[in-house]
């Protein structure tokens, strides 16, 4: 089978690349949703099924283990056969997922299933992506990207705001069933409104094994994308993960003072990704990435050492500021970088293993925290990573601005 050799316009109206890019920050927003309705429930799922908070973290751990999986074979897919059918697909898994959660009968169920969704919460990044950043204005991309990014900390907002207002009059199962109405809603939106990319109907490859053959010839830049996401995501998890049990332990927080303090720095974060999303549309991507990681280092005086509550919430909303900054210029990112061809599947693949390498940070940042000194523990793995994730990004190559289905 012979590519596309139709002409078909690389930038679509503003219908259709709006209808993509809410199909792609819905779908982030989806996962971010349930991955923390997990993390919220996490005792009481354990006291349904008399299970420790320990055993029930298993099921994050699956999840995480899972999205490399999901990346993969989604990423191919999208890759091979367009953008839509995936992602409509990876709605409609997403809806199955959630009632199977909600209606587990056992651990084990429970187990499997949050296993499964890992691939779909692996697929949904990479596809989505992809489906958004080739269609949206070229002038636009760095700033919707920091939108688009910014849909799993909305995702995070939106589980904990279920938790505070359903929790305790409905327990942790009815929380699983919000999800598969909107999803489904999605898959339907995604088949009636989105269209496929010209991008990829004109850059598609003609067989299995020459996309086989397109994206092995790329391992480099894979091994890239790989260090630069392991590095952005211990920086990510570094300053997110232990920071409630910082507020407990050195603050003595309560859970309802520790959840408004992170809400409100999650808040700042998505203002983060829309500034720095933009400045890169003026300054070039792996600027405005290396300025917000320098901005973090900066802040960490004032986020792990503050003396007071308002010292501690400005460096809580400054840190997540500038984090989210620069985590929002990675879909655009990514994406100009990504050859035409295997778009839909090497951001997507390089970010979840990044993810998966990065997930031992907590556990470092909790060795050095032991006898108390969180305070230090924090911003001793914190500089590091942000130094490690700041010379990643400069390690790479600015396309700031390119033009989508013009490779060679």
């Amino acid at each position: 089978m012979a590519p596309d050799t139709k002409s078909y316009p690389v930038v679509s109206s503003q219908e259709s690349w709006l209808a993509s890019f809410v199909s792609g920050l819905a779908g982030w927003t989806l996962d971010g949703f349930d991955f923390f309705l997990v993390v919220f429930s996490l005792t009481a799922i354990g006291h349904t099924f008399g299970k420790s908070d320990k055993t029930v973290s298993l099921a994050l751990t699956a999840t995480l283990a899972l999205r490399p999986v999901g990346a993969f074979l989604f990423g191919l897919i999208a890759d091979r056969y367009g953008r839509r059918l995936p992602i409509a697909a990876n709605f409609l898994l997403f809806a199955v997922v959630e009632l199977c959660t909600g209606f587990a009968h056992s651990f084990t169920m429970f187990l499997i299933i949050r296993a499964i969704f890992g691939i779909v919460m692996g697929g949904q990044w990479g596809v989505g992506v992809t489906l958004a950043m080739e269609q949206v204005p070229v002038r636009l991309r760095g700033t919707l990207s920091g939108v688009l990014q910014e849909g799993y900390a909305i995702g995070y907002l939106l589980a904990a705001a279920a938790f505070f207002f359903l929790f305790d009059r409905f327990s942790w199962r009815p929380l699983f069933l919000i999800g598969p109405i909107p999803a489904i809603a999605l898959a339907i939106f995604v088949m009636l409104t989105v269209r496929e990319s010209a991008v990829w109907q004109r850059t598609r490859k003609a067989s299995w094994a020459a996309l086989g053959r397109s994206l092995v010839s790329h391992w480099k830049l894979f091994v890239y994308f790989v260090l630069l996401m392991m590095a952005l995501h211990m920086s990510s998890h570094g300053t997110q993960d232990i920071y409630p049990t910082f507020l407990q332990r050195v603050w003595g927080m309560s859970p309802k003072d520790r959840a408004w303090i992170s809400a409100i720095a999650m808040g700042s974060g998505i203002f983060g990704a829309l500034a720095v999303g933009f400045l890169s549309d003026k300054i070039g991507r792996r600027w405005a990435m290396l300025l917000a990681l320098i901005g973090c280092i900066c802040t960490i005086p004032l986020w792990a050492y503050a003396k007071t509550i308002p010292l501690l919430i400005a460096g809580a909303m400054l840190m997540q500021f500038f984090l989210q900054g620069a985590w929002g210029v990675v879909p655009a990112h990514l994406s100009e970088m990504s050859p035409d061809s295997i778009r839909g599947s090497l951001p997507g693949l390089g970010n979840q293993c990044g993810v998966l390498l990065a997930s031992g940070i907590v556990y470092v940042e909790l060795g050095f925290a032991r006898g108390g000194h969180y305070s230090d523990a924090m911003a001793g793995t914190t500089v590091v990573v942000f130094a490690l994730a700041g010379l990643m990004v400069m390690l790479g190559r600015e396309k700031r601005g390119k033009t989508f289905g013009t490779d060679a």
